[in-house]
């Protein structure tokens, strides 16, 4: 993926498995953050690796007791 400032992601929610779309802020450079789940609440931790030479990136979700 190639990157611009805000970058919108879908995935899927490591807890209860329903889609969800985070917002990335890839000018900041790689990353590791927490937010909740807009549909359990759960906190997911949020793994962004951003490649500053081809300006794409990668994110994982992990569960927080992970």
């Amino acid at each position: 993926m190639t990157r611009s400032d805000l970058q919108q992601h879908a995935d899927i929610c490591p807890y209860c498995g329903e889609p969800i779309e985070v917002t990335l802020d890839l000018s900041a450079g790689s990353a590791r953050f927490i937010e909740d789940c807009p549909v359990c609440c759960q906190p997911i931790e949020h793994r962004l690796q951003v490649d500053p030479l081809d300006e794409s990136y990668s994110l994982t979700l992990h569960r927080d007791d992970e």
